[in-house]
């Protein structure tokens, strides 16, 4: 992959391995995912599905997002920390521009699910630090 392409559906498949592992471990995330995951390595290919087709338009996901994420008890802290551990990972796994463009992407999607959700979407969730090579360090 050159530094302007966009990931491919192996490097997607590494962030959402990696990005999930994380999850599972993380001590806000983990409680709300636990009881809404039974099969991690179906979840971990549904993502896989949907980020390809979100990123690479593969058209791989079929599912409604809004619909899978509404029974659950989201909150905006959730979608925060959501968004600085995806950044995290992605920047671990990804060039800088793959890293940028999936993460700017997850912070669009987050913005409309956060909406659908009801929570207030004038509200800014705190923006994660980008990763140091993305700020050129």
């Amino acid at each position: 992959m050159t530094e302007h392409a966009l990931p491919g559906r192996d490097e997607i498949t590494r962030l959402v391995d990696r990005f999930y592992d994380k999850v599972r471990r993380d001590p806000l995330l983990g409680p709300v995912f636990a009881p809404a995951v039974s099969d991690w390595d179906a979840h971990k290919a549904t993502l896989v599905a949907f980020w390809s087709s979100v990123m690479l338009g593969t058209g791989a996901y079929r599912g409604n997002p809004m619909a899978a994420h509404r029974p659950h008890p989201i909150v905006d802290q959730h979608f925060a920390h959501w968004l600085a551990l995806w950044r995290e990972t992605a920047c671990e796994v990804l060039p800088p521009v793959a890293a940028a463009r999936i993460c700017d992407r997850a912070e669009r999607i987050a913005a409309s699910l956060r909406y659908g959700l009801g929570l207030d979407p004038r509200r800014p969730l705190r923006k994660s630090v980008p990763c140091a090579h993305l700020r050129g360090d």
